[in-house]
């Protein structure tokens, strides 16, 4: 296993290497530092190591951080991809930052193969102690999906495709909430090719029900405020058939309140909410974006 999946992959792994180092948890956190000093490098470095060039975008509202691969180039499609929610919480409480320590939507973004790449971290992640200190915590809890979250997304996409002198078809990968943030885009964009999710919480209230939380009282919920257009999207769900976090009926859930056909949704058996997208990466594109290769 390569460093970098085994290190996205250590959070799942380590009820794992608890039990293999004789249910001791010192050592298996012991484990984990020795694998952290051997090189589990930050998002940016990857992007980095990957040919990622870091930008930012100012909105309205947010400045959002960003990393791509060949802007502007000699391509019809930009595949573009975002976040999931982070860290958005810690024991229970609303995290004082919600950058994700491994950033699986980036790990998906560095195994993609095309020419145009860009990946969009979500508000407030990403930013340095001052800027964070500006970016009220409501955006990676209750107002993580809300129209002005939307908004500024939107926003930085038109600021990416500006490099094209004839603006690209876009395909959109979300993660984890990062989905949400997706499918809401597809549904108020008129140049998106299609939509992948992976792992994502479509059904808001549905999700938030079965966790038995609060409603994401500021957010939008896809299930309920995508219309017809959005059935004509070409789209493809992800989830994972071991995922606590995002069970796969909440998918089912989604496809369900839209109108959607069922076999929209592949559940990979073994697979949980971190663990292991990034080795399928990318074959769930086959067939719905026409610059993948399969």
């Amino acid at each position: 296993m390569r460093l970098e999946t085994l290190c996205s992959s250590l959070p799942s792994r380590l009820p794992r290497l608890t039990m293999a180092l004789g249910s001791s948890r010192s050592r298996a956190w012991c484990l984990l530092g020795v694998m952290a000093t051997a090189g589990c490098a930050s998002p940016a470095e990857r992007a980095a190591e990957s040919g990622f060039d870091r930008t930012t975008y100012p909105t309205q509202r947010f400045v959002l951080t960003a990393w791509h691969r060949g802007l502007g180039s000699p391509t019809a499609i930009l595949h573009v991809y975002i976040e999931g929610d982070g860290r958005a919480f810690k024991r229970g409480q609303v995290s004082s930052d919600p950058t994700p320590r491994m950033a699986i939507g980036l790990e998906l973004a560095r195994q993609d193969p095309h020419g145009a790449v860009l990946y969009l971290g979500r508000p407030c992640q990403y930013l340095d102690r001052e800027s964070l200190s500006a970016c009220h915590p409501r955006y990676w809890s209750t107002h993580r999906f809300a129209p002005e979250v939307i908004e500024s997304m939107n926003t930085a996409l038109d600021q990416a495709i500006a490099a094209w002198r004839s603006p690209p078809r876009l395909v959109l990968i979300g993660y984890s909430g990062g989905g949400s943030v997706a499918a809401l885009l597809g549904s108020t964009r008129t140049d998106v090719a299609a939509l992948v999710t992976v792992a994502s919480n479509l059904a808001v209230d549905a999700w938030t029900t079965h966790h038995e939380v609060p409603r994401l009282s500021g957010s939008l919920d896809p299930a309920q405020v995508l219309g017809p257009d959005f059935v004509s999207l070409k789209q493809r769900h992800l989830a994972g058939g071991k995922d606590a976090v995002v069970p796969p009926e909440i998918v089912r859930r989604f496809l369900r309140e839209v109108g959607l056909p069922g076999d929209l949704l592949e559940v990979v058996p073994n697979f949980s909410h971190h663990c292991c997208w990034a080795r399928i990466w990318p074959r769930p594109l086959c067939g719905l974006s026409p610059a993948a290769l399969c």
